[in-house]
């Protein structure tokens, strides 16, 4: 990835810094009202909110993570709150993504609100998919920049706003979730991509649904579609495939530096929970060693999807594709989803009525999400009562 792309975010950053003003993540160990700094140096600790002294009890150790781990972060990750295990987890985030850096949120909504407000700047374009997440579309709205919403997946709309705006703009962003959670879709990434080249614009992929499900590797769907070299910055969540809480962006170092000083939803918020960042470790060390999950998981989604495709035929969207565990089934009006979501709640499943304005209106769905836990018998019991 050009490094020169990002230039500008050094600039700031080189402001920042000449007013003594640059803010870096410290990894610290807490042991009660003490941390334990890097070098080994012990400080009594007065910056943390733990007022009642909870965050500092200890709650848990496992083998793999030798340090005794706190119930909360006590501070924001900028006052005191960022541990070594926050520190572990960035690097295991930023090599499963190939990535220079990582950094925790302490949710996918701050993640995702956050990054696009802040580095969408006033001067700028933003290009939002008509079907993103809520949290893109807050940081596009809490943004400074333009915004425009081209009609879902629709590539051709979105180079035609291109062609007629981007020139008026200093930078352009073209933001989309990687997998559409309501409708198990996925964005044309490689389409986005060289779109992104031709118009110099910048593509931010919203990877929440895919990582740990889609890719060889398990890191998402600009792996799965080949373009994990070409998409810059990408945010995932912790509390999906991976298992946990929190939420987390990857880049090159300059962009997780600028967020680090700039943005507002990481600086103002208390870190996630040492217990949280713990299990987050697991989830990718998992997903790492465990691929076997993803395999299976793919089989299940894929076992249910032709099976109610067969006894279903167009309530399932042509765009839901093999692999993604999502998989909705549109049944329009608003009483009939909660009417066969209480029938199969009878029969021994839990499977969510989804109505707007979640969805647009006319589009109720029953939302099947498939977990790599769920048995073959189970799948097809799910399909025979819903049919």
């Amino acid at each position: 990835m050009n490094a020169d792309r990002f230039a500008f975010l050094a600039e700031k950053l080189n402001a920042i810094r000449e007013a003594d003003s640059l803010r870096v993540l410290m990894p610290r160990i807490h042991d009660g009202t003490t941390i334990i700094e890097s070098d080994g140096t012990r400080l009594i600790n007065f910056g943390s909110n733990d007022y009642l002294g909870l965050a500092a009890q200890r709650f848990v150790s496992t083998p793999n993570i030798p340090l005794l781990t706190t119930n909360g972060a006590g501070a924001s990750a900028l006052v005191s709150g960022f541990t070594t295990l926050h520190d572990q987890l960035c690097q295991q985030l930023a090599d499963l993504e190939q990535t220079e850096a990582a950094v925790v949120f302490p949710s996918g909504y701050a993640a995702c609100s956050g990054v696009v407000a802040t580095l969408a700047e006033d001067g700028d374009l933003l290009l939002s998919d008509q079907l993103n997440h809520a949290s893109l579309i807050d940081g596009c709205r809490l943004s400074r920049a333009t915004r425009f919403v081209y009609p879902h997946i629709d590539v051709d709309s979105l180079q035609r706003l291109l062609e007629q705006q981007r020139h008026r703009f200093v930078r352009a962003w073209i933001v989309t979730d990687g997998v559409f959670g309501m409708d198990g879709d996925v964005a044309p990434l490689e389409a986005l991509c060289d779109l992104a080249e031709r118009f110099d614009a910048h593509v931010l992929v919203d990877e929440a649904h895919a990582t740990g499900v889609l890719g060889a590797d398990g890191s998402g769907s600009c792996e799965e579609f080949g373009v994990k070299k070409r998409v810059a910055i990408r945010i995932g969540t912790l509390s999906k495939a991976i298992g946990s809480h929190g939420g987390f962006v990857v880049g090159p170092q300059v962009v997780i530096d600028y967020l680090v000083n700039r943005c507002r939803s990481l600086i103002f918020s208390t870190a996630g929970s040492p217990l949280t960042i713990a299990a987050a470790i697991r989830g990718v060390e998992s997903i790492r060693s465990e691929p076997e999950r993803r395999i299976r998981l793919r089989a299940l989604a894929e076992r249910f999807r032709e099976q109610v495709s067969r006894n279903l035929a167009g309530k399932i969207p042509t765009t839901s594709i093999s692999g993604v565990p999502i998989i909705p089934i549109i049944l329009g009006e608003n009483q009939r989803v909660l009417q066969v979501s209480a029938s199969l709640r009878e029969a021994g499943f839990f499977v969510p009525a989804i109505r707007p304005p979640t969805v647009a209106s006319g589009t109720a769905r029953l939302r099947v999400c498939i977990s790599a836990t769920h048995r073959e018998e189970e799948i097809d019991r799910l399909v025979a009562a819903i049919s």
